[in-house]
C-alpha cells in the first residue's frame, strides 16, 4: 500500500511540475518524419533539468509500449538515492497531431498532459532529445546507459541554441 501511494504521489508530482499543456514554444521544431514504431522500447536517461519528480534519482528508465487503442503506453523508474528504493510511474501518450510528427502529449493521472516532443533524433534512434512546452524541461536519452560524446555535444549545442540553460543538466548515472 505505501508503495502504491508513492507511486501515485510521483505520478502526479509529475503531471504537475510539467503542467497541462501540451504544445512546444513555437521556434522547436519537432522530428518529422516520426516512425512511432521504432521509438518503441526502452530508453536510458542520460542528462535532464533538475525536476522535483526526479530529484535524487539514478538508474532511470523510461519504456514505451503501444497500447491497444494506439496511444502509447509509458513506463518510467529510477531509484531514488536519499530514501533507498526504486520509483516508478505508468501512464500514457498521445499524438498531438500524428504519429508521423513527434509531438506528443502525457499523462500519468487523470485528463491533465504534459508536453512530450521529440526535437533531435539519430537515423537509427538510438538517442534522442526531448523537451516539454517551455525552456524548464529537456532530457537527453539513449538506448544505452551512454551516449557518444558527439551526440553529446551536438545535442547539448542544439539545446543552447535554443535557449535552454544546458550548463544545468544533470548527467544521470547509470549503473
Amino acid at each position: 500500500m505505501k508503495t502504491q501511494i508513492k507511486s501515485i504521489f510521483f505520478a502526479v508530482f509529475s503531471v504537475l511540475s510539467l503542467g497541462a499543456c501540451a504544445n512546444t514554444k513555437s521556434d522547436v521544431k519537432t522530428v518529422t518524419p516520426f516512425d512511432a514504431e521504432r521509438y518503441l522500447g526502452k530508453w536510458y536517461e542520460i542528462a535532464r533539468f533538475d525536476l522535483r519528480f526526479e530529484r535524487d534519482l539514478i538508474n532511470v528508465t523510461a519504456n514505451y509500449s503501444l497500447n491497444e487503442n494506439g496511444t502509447i503506453k509509458v513506463v518510467n523508474g529510477g531509484y531514488n538515492t536519499v530514501k533507498k528504493e526504486w520509483k516508478q510511474a505508468k501512464g500514457k501518450a498521445k499524438f498531438v497531431i500524428d504519429n508521423t510528427v513527434a509531438k506528443l502529449k502525457v499523462s500519468f493521472f487523470g485528463p491533465f498532459y504534459g508536453a512530450y516532443n521529440v526535437i533531435a533524433l539519430d537515423e537509427e534512434y538510438k538517442y534522442a532529445m526531448v523537451v516539454g512546452n517551455d525552456l524548464d524541461y529537456l532530457w537527453i536519452l539513449s538506448r544505452e546507459k551512454t551516449i557518444p560524446e558527439d551526440i553529446k555535444l551536438q545535442y547539448i549545442k542544439q539545446a543552447k541554441d535554443l535557449g535552454f540553460e544546458t550548463d544545468k543538466l544533470i548527467w544521470v548515472k547509470q549503473e
